[in-house]
């Protein structure tokens, strides 16, 4: 999946991590700051309980970059659906949900509607808590599977588990693309998880609490081209 322009589009910044999501000048500041830097921004539950779905409109004028609506849906395939329309109203471009609902009357329906608004659908198939190692990673390979079978454009996999990024790139292949949240607070490190094979890295507080997010995210960036020239050799 790596190619030479996705060297220039690695990171993706996760605005729920902001410490004042209620001001908008907060918002504001940080999305224009990091956006020469970055491709897209991840928009979390707690951030749109705090300002409603105009946080994604907001964003949305704030850059142009493209914006994943974080809310993990995980229900039956209606009830996703009817949340799918409402995002993709206020111009969301990806939803991330949980693969381990299942494809029949779940992610079926979700995926199908989500073509027609043209919305990516990214999955979570493993979660960097060590929960997630009792149940969800445990159907890790079935899992991967329903995400090639749905066609989606993207899995959630933490940086923390960099040996399961690398099972799933060779399941995956260059069908589907990795984002893996992880870096910086929960112990990954820039580019780890590029190295083991993943497509974006979903940062939030290493970025977001920086008194200079817009140098922090230079840094960032220039820790990830400098990691994947040495472990993938581009120039």
């Amino acid at each position: 999946m790596f190619n030479v322009f996705l060297v220039g589009h690695l990171l993706i910044v996760a605005l729920d991590t902001i410490r004042d999501q209620r001001c908008e000048d907060s918002l504001k500041k940080i999305v224009e700051e990091v956006s020469p830097h970055v491709s897209g921004f991840k928009v979390g539950l707690s951030l749109l309980l705090e300002n409603g779905l105009e946080a994604i409109s907001k964003v949305k004028r704030f850059s142009e970059r493209e914006v994943i609506a974080d809310l993990k849906l995980a229900d039956i395939g209606d009830i996703m659906v009817s949340t799918l329309k409402l995002l993709a109203g206020v111009g969301v471009d990806a939803v991330i949900a949980h693969g381990f609902v299942g494809v029949s009357n779940a992610l079926d329906k979700l995926v199908f509607e989500a073509e027609k608004h043209d919305v990516n659908v990214i999955l979570v198939v493993s979660m960097s808590h060590r929960g997630s190692e009792k149940y969800i990673d445990k159907h890790f390979e079935e899992l991967l599977q329903d995400a090639v079978q749905l066609g989606v454009h993207g899995v959630v996999i933490p940086a923390t588990k960099p040996h399961l990024i690398t099972r799933a790139r060779g399941v995956l292949g260059e069908r589907v693309y990795i984002y893996s949240p992880g870096v910086g607070v929960q112990g990954a490190r820039p580019g780890d998880a590029l190295c083991a094979g993943a497509d974006y890295e979903i940062i939030g507080r290493l970025i977001t609490t920086s008194p200079d997010p817009s140098s922090a995210a230079r840094t960032v960036k220039h820790i990830q081209l400098e990691r994947v020239r040495e472990c993938r050799g581009f120039l």
